[in-house]
């Protein structure tokens, strides 16, 4: 399989009927890696990555384009296993963060593992979501809305690793109240 290029472009977009997402999904060329995620909260906004846009586009698949994300700005921090499965799909995860308004994401297990070292639960179901490689695992992201709650959670979780620490700082925007305005 060819490698995907990273476009770091994001779109928030609405769609008058989401069945013609699926529908028109299943049509679109095989090599193309299709998702649209509907952002947390909102009845019709959609977030999807640019190799999705560029297919929709080609297609004439009907959207409303709202707002553009500049993805670089949605950081990932991966484990190397993670990084190793999902380096071509880094747009796919960042886009799944943005659906949740986040401005970062770790990686912080896989799916099965009997200690991650943490409470899934704590924090609440909204700080952690899923998504699986299509190698098959499925991993375990933390969700950050903010700058100081990923080091917060990195220092604790890492014991104080001067890499994941030096990453969380060094995430683009400080809070989801950076991130664009699709309205």
């Amino acid at each position: 399989m060819a490698a995907r290029r990273l476009m770091n472009r994001l779109y928030y977009f609405t769609i008058e009927d989401e069945s013609i997402l699926s529908e028109a999904f299943s049509q679109l060329e095989k090599e193309v890696y299709a998702i649209t995620y509907k952002v947390v909260g909102t009845e019709d906004v959609f977030v999807t990555t640019s190799e999705t846009k560029d297919a929709m586009d080609r297609h004439d698949i009907p959207y409303n384009l709202l707002a553009e994300e500049d993805g670089a700005r949605i950081s990932v921090y991966h484990s190397p296993l993670s990084r190793e499965e999902l380096g071509d799909y880094e747009d796919a995860v960042r886009a799944l963060a943005l659906a949740w308004r986040a401005v970062a994401v770790a990686c912080v297990g896989v799916n099965g593992e009997s200690n991650l070292g943490f409470d899934l639960t704590a924090g609440g179901s909204k700080s952690f979501t899923y998504f699986t490689a299509p190698a098959g695992h499925t991993f375990i992201w933390r969700l950050f809305r903010e700058r100081d709650e990923a080091v917060d959670f990195l220092t604790k979780l890492t014991a104080g690793d001067k890499k994941a620490i030096e990453w969380a700082e060094s995430i683009p925007l400080a809070s989801s109240k950076d991130l664009k305005s699709y309205h």
